[in-house]
């Protein structure tokens, strides 16, 4: 239908029709129809407004249904599921309006703007039990694409993974927690522990028809609240002419993952935590798997910038032993030695046994000159090696130290290990159990 036919008839209807859904958006009470509301030929709006006036009033609309449908189903079937739960009747749709609405959904097609505005919609209760189980089974159709990505849905979940997550056994050994053999299990462990958390929050969150207070109500009885969510007025604006939802259609994956983002709406989350269970288990499995990996028995580490053998019964003598003599060659700068002050009192010798023997007194007081300098380098020269060994025998010392703290921070963190997987293993039995109950009814 060319709706530039009747320009000024369609820009009266547009008018109305915004005006209407500001009056729902609004908890407005049931609207009366405008007598400037006009049909316009092959237009499917002007019978769906009229039959949306009808079911609000709890008045027969099949004709208007009928003729507006004729025209064009789906708009129909998705403005009226759509203008009902803004108005807060949507248990006034008919079953058949969701399925035509709804159409089907595939993860190799972006969702359709009207379909996401569907999807929040029934989540948030709006069509009772029966729609949130319609979109659940809509959702719970498609075989989802990226089930193997676990760092994707990880990073939906509980984003911000630390790095490195030092368990108590290694808070004095850092460098051992780097280690992939000894980090992995631990870093296993804290994203479970945290995923468990996260479906906690989920399955737990306060719904708002489970506040303590009523909600205000019409007339009528029914519920009436301003409609907070921008999906669904967007996409009936869109139906009627005045715009449309701002930006591109996401994927199917995408809003998944936004939803169980933390801070996102509670039953957006439970109802995509239902959808993606079975990859959730099956992550939570792999977590659970990791933590019970055996510690190693044999590892190398890095102490005083030297690699070191850890073995169960101590630090290995050969690598220890070579590190000592790293140590000993190079912790220490290459010194010239005594050698400048025997020359030096040498030649002060030299000259003060001149002065007697030639003689001339003269001479004598430059050899004690230099006998006095020789004597101030060879006592600095004895206390930069006496010095030098001190150092390289702290280091030595230190070395050890830590290479025994580290053996025993081992024995710790094997003692911790069987501990580790006793919890991820309840983390894992409370999760299955979480997840299994899925997102409340209504």
């Amino acid at each position: 239908m060319d709706l530039t036919e009747s320009p000024r008839a369609t820009t009266e209807l547009q008018r109305g029709a915004e005006a209407l859904l500001a009056h729902l958006a609004a908890g407005g009470a049931t609207p009366v129809l405008p007598a400037t509301f006009a049909d316009v030929d092959g237009y499917w709006l002007p019978p769906a407004l009229e039959a949306l006036v009808a079911l609000m009033a709890g008045q027969d609309a099949l004709g208007p249904l009928a003729k507006a449908a004729q025209r064009d189903e789906r708009r129909t079937a998705l403005f009226l599921c759509l203008a009902l739960a803004v108005a807060g009747q949507g248990d006034r749709i008919h079953a058949s309006w969701l399925g035509i609405a709804f159409g089907e959904l595939s993860a190799d097609r972006p969702v359709a703007h009207g379909q996401r505005a569907l999807w929040v919609t029934a989540a948030r209760g709006a069509y009772g039990p029966a729609g949130k189980i319609f979109v659940l089974r809509k959702l719970d159709a498609v075989d989802l694409p990226d089930q193997t990505d676990v760092d994707g849905w990880l990073a939906a979940l509980i984003p911000g993974n630390p790095a490195v997550v030092i368990p108590h056994s290694l808070v004095d050994y850092p460098e051992l927690a780097e280690i992939p053999a000894l980090a992995d299990p631990t870093q296993a462990a804290a994203k479970l522990a945290r995923l468990r958390g996260r479906c906690v929050e989920i399955t737990s969150s306060k719904r708002p028809e489970e506040s303590a207070s009523p909600p205000p109500r019409n007339g009528s009885g029914r519920p009436v609240s301003a409609w907070a969510h921008d999906e669904p007025l967007a996409v009936l604006r869109s139906l009627i002419g005045s715009g449309g939802p701002e930006g591109p259609m996401g994927s199917l994956v995408g809003h998944l993952r936004d939803d169980l983002s933390p801070g996102a709406d509670p039953d957006l989350a439970a109802a995509a935590l239902h959808v993606v269970a079975p990859i959730v288990r099956s992550v939570a499995e792999e977590l659970s798997a990791a933590t019970r990996s055996a510690p190693p028995t044999r590892i190398t580490v890095p102490i005083l910038g030297h690699d070191i053998l850890l073995l169960p019964e101590g630090p290995d003598p050969r690598s220890l032993a070579e590190a000592e003599r790293r140590i000993t060659e190079s912790g220490v700068p290459k010194r010239r030695g005594p050698w400048p002050g025997y020359a030096v009192a040498a030649l002060g010798i030299v000259l003060g046994v001149a002065a007697f023997l030639v003689p001339m007194m003269l001479l004598l007081l430059p050899g004690v000159a230099l006998c006095a300098f020789a004597g101030h380098l060879l006592w600095r020269a004895h206390g930069q090696s006496r010095a030098d060994g001190d150092y390289v025998r702290a280091r030595t010392t230190e070395l050890r130290e830590l290479a025994d703290g580290a053996v025993w921070a081992m024995h710790e963190y094997a003692r911790e290990a069987d501990t580790r997987a006793k919890l991820a293993a309840d983390d894992l039995t409370d999760l299955t159990r979480l997840i299994r109950r899925g997102p409340r009814a209504a």
